[in-house]
């Protein structure tokens, strides 16, 4: 039987959407939200009336440039304008996190830039704060909205990948990490603020693994900076392997660098591509391949893609949250409970990179009798 047959007719995948929009307030005007957020939340239609960033000028500037109404220069201004039924979009640094919650009216949805925290024990204390404030709050973990990563997930429903017992991430890339000034004195970088997407990737698939095992290290074409190449194994059990590995100091052209997740499975396989990190911010179109399993003939086959990363996943971590706050759906994947798990994960890599592993010259011969 051909197997491009077996594939389904459309690999696209509707996420959730609020049946009637809510308006959104936008803390923060990094390049991130002018690269994603915005352009994703007009693509969905979804209207944002406020703009605030500590530099009010820089909010101006943005809200100007993207026809928004309101601009401010504090937490207090916003929140005073932001009508009952708003949603809080905080994309600021994870240190500021801490600060800024607290501020927001109880009982608001709040979306929360990636990381949650610094560290785990900010991450316990932003759970609290949310708890306290019953806030329906979201971690923007966009990558399980990519809609490669969709299409996957498509295949996967329709069985065409099996019992899946591998699953790796690897990225070889150039990262400019200078665009964000604030990771300049950050004591945490790669796992932080990169690898966890990937790091999440992986919990959404299969939830939390038995063990990790990890070294983060730095680079010297970035010595200034904390640790920017990681590797990484994940431990779900004798019949599993899981790893991610990553260098963002590959500067020797594009022709051996790459970015992509791969799953392998009794049936098939699947590999996506993430083309933003290979030519950062301008990015590349993101990807999707399938094969069957078979003999060494099998064909990988390229799936349509709708979309990229950037904006499109954007529109599913907000999406999804409306649509949570009216009820049209039962469950928040990306809820502030998941995203501590995610945390909870990201500690333990920190620890086992810092414990070490087992040395060398502890390693004896057994003694015959």
């Amino acid at each position: 039987m051909d197997q491009k047959q077996k594939l389904p007719d459309t690999l696209a995948i509707e996420m959730p959407r609020p049946r009637k929009p809510h308006p959104i307030v936008v803390i923060g005007a990094g390049g991130i939200v002018q690269a994603a957020h915005l352009p994703a939340y007009t693509k969905a239609g979804f209207p944002v009336i406020g703009m605030m960033d500590t530099v009010a000028e820089r909010a101006a500037s943005v809200a100007k440039e993207h026809g928004i109404g309101a601009s401010f220069g504090s937490v207090a201004e916003a929140v005073k304008f932001a009508p009952s039924d708003a949603v809080f979009d905080v994309a600021v640094p994870a240190s500021q996190l801490t600060a800024i919650l607290p501020q927001l009216p109880d009982g608001s949805a709040v979306l929360m830039q990636k990381p949650m925290g610094e560290t785990l024990a900010e991450a316990a204390a932003i759970r609290q704060i949310c708890r306290d404030k019953g806030l329906t709050a979201s971690v923007n973990f966009s990558l399980r909205y990519s809609p490669n990563n969709l299409a996957v997930r498509k295949l996967d429903d329709a069985g065409l990948l099996g019992e899946i017992h591998d699953l790796e991430v690897q990225t070889r890339t150039y990262t400019p990490w200078q665009l964000w000034s604030f990771l300049a004195t950050a004591p945490r970088l790669e796992i932080l603020y990169h690898s966890i997407h990937y790091f999440d990737l992986i919990r959404s698939w299969l939830g939390n693994p038995l063990r990790v095992m990890a070294k983060t290290v730095k680079s010297p074409q970035t010595a200034q900076l904390a640790a920017t190449k990681t590797v990484a194994i994940l431990d779900y059990g004798e019949s599993m392997r899981v790893f991610v590995a990553t260098n963002h100091s590959h500067q020797f052209g594009p022709e051996h660098q790459h970015s992509f997740v791969q799953w392998e499975g009794t049936a098939g396989a699947a590999r996506i591509s993430m083309g933003l990190n290979l030519d950062y911010p301008k990015g590349r179109p993101d990807t999707a391949e399938y094969a069957p399993r078979g003999n060494e003939a099998a064909e990988w086959q390229h799936l349509p893609v709708s979309g990229n990363n950037f904006p499109d996943a954007f529109m599913g971590t907000m999406g999804h949250l409306q649509a949570y706050v009216e009820g049209s759906v039962a469950t928040l994947p990306t809820h502030y409970d998941d995203g501590y798990e995610t945390m909870r994960l990201v500690e333990a890599l920190y620890e086992s990179s810092a414990r070490g592993g087992l040395e060398i010259a502890t390693v004896q011969p057994e003694e015959k009798e």
